[in-house]
């Protein structure tokens, strides 16, 4: 099976995500790998879907130079969703920090309430 250079590099980027996120010891640190992740898995998705010489949707072209909507609409709710997740996960942040004083995981995994 041959891989190309950009679909290694992709997952690179989502390797890279998934090590920061387990490695992280800030929530900050957390969020942000975890939006690192959630790119590279968007990269992936498109390149996988990518079809070269294929014309835009919108356009009066025949059916079969197309390129298939359903991906891109699916790409675009997923960064809506994951930008959503991200300033609720930020907001969160905020508050754990004004209650506890820290956004260390360690820290926070010893108090009690």
């Amino acid at each position: 099976m041959h891989i190309s250079l950009e679909t290694f590099l992709i997952l690179a980027i989502i390797l890279t995500g998934f090590v920061g996120l387990a490695t992280a010891k800030n929530i900050i640190r957390s969020i942000i790998c975890l939006n690192i992740t959630q790119t590279g898995i968007i990269l992936l998705f498109l390149s996988l879907v990518f079809k070269p010489g294929m014309l835009p949707p919108v356009m009066p072209t025949p059916l079969a130079a197309m390129v298939d909507p359903t991906p891109q609409a699916l790409v675009i709710t997923t960064i809506v969703i994951g930008a959503a997740i991200t300033s609720l996960a930020l907001m969160m942040s905020i508050k754990i920090f004004h209650h506890y004083g820290t956004l260390d995981w360690n820290d926070l995994s010893r108090r009690e309430g």
